[in-house]
């Protein structure tokens, strides 16, 4: 699979201002061409990286995750990259190559390499290629639950998990899972969801969980609340909880987004 990853720059002075930029009360959509060297941020305790912060946690829309897309130099990465003890992560890897050592085991990302780290773990990445790596990162608290002992990390990737289909879709429309969406140690899933040309989600879902759907590859026309908006690869949409959502693949090749939402936890009243 092939996945697209910002290059930063900035467009040429004869353009014209016109993009697909909007912000809303019940969605976001960042569109690729905006994702420019001047909204990158440098972390602390990290060298030669930049990162394009997609979504933080806002009061009185979406609260729960942070996601961004970080483009690592050769020689460049973090010994200790997550700041917060009780933030669990997953990198997904989109161009490039890193090296993850997680609790002193070292593991060799290429791209489609997943990986789930949880809150406590000791882990570092660093590129050890001649050519920039850029990934989506995913942070989100977690939140224990009684009885239930905490998630491990574990490293995987795209190409060696089959794809489960949706009903009566006949595959057109399918999910690549990387948590078994009945383990209830995991809080949230961070998956990949691929449409071929032409499937639809034929209705208008409309539910509690909060997204961050970053598109790796094709391009869509997709159902935002009471709009229809096109999008395509490198695009980020950010959904609060119950934003209708719905979409048409548009082709000529797969539509498919890294898709993130918050599970399997009580509502929290006090």
């Amino acid at each position: 699979p092939s996945y697209f990853a910002p290059a930063g720059g900035l467009p040429p002075q004869t353009d014209l201002l016109t993009d697909r930029a909007v912000v809303t009360e019940a969605y976001t959509v960042i569109p690729r061409g905006v994702l420019r060297d001047i909204v990158t941020s440098n972390f602390p305790g990290w060298t030669s990286t930049r990162a394009w912060i997609l979504a933080k946690p806002v009061q009185g829309f979406s609260t729960t995750f942070a996601q961004y897309v970080v483009e690592v130099a050769p020689g460049g990465g973090s010994t200790r990259p997550e700041p917060e003890a009780g933030v669990e992560s997953v990198v997904f890897l989109m161009t490039g190559t890193l090296t993850l050592t997680i609790e002193g085991t070292e593991h060799h990302l290429e791209p489609g390499g997943y990986a789930y780290l949880p809150a406590g773990a000791t882990w570092s990445l660093t590129n050890p290629g001649t050519r920039a790596a850029s990934f989506n990162w995913v942070r989100k608290p977690y939140e224990p639950a009684d009885g239930i002992q905490a998630p491990t990390p574990f490293v995987t990737r795209e190409q060696d998990i089959t794809p489960t289909p949706m009903p009566d879709t006949d595959g057109t429309w399918a999910t690549t899972r990387f948590v078994d969406p009945d383990d209830l140690a995991h809080d949230m899933h961070v998956n990949i969801v691929t449409f071929q040309p032409g499937a639809v989600i034929p209705f208008a879902e409309t539910h509690v969980m909060e997204h961050g759907l970053y598109v790796l590859q094709g391009k869509a026309v997709y159902r935002l609340n009471d709009d229809w908006v096109e999008i395509q690869e490198g695009d980020f949409m950010w959904l609060r909880a119950f934003c209708p959502q719905a979409c048409y693949a548009g082709g000529p090749g797969p539509f498919r987004y890294l898709l993130y939402k918050d599970v399997n936890r009580q509502i929290r009243l006090t």
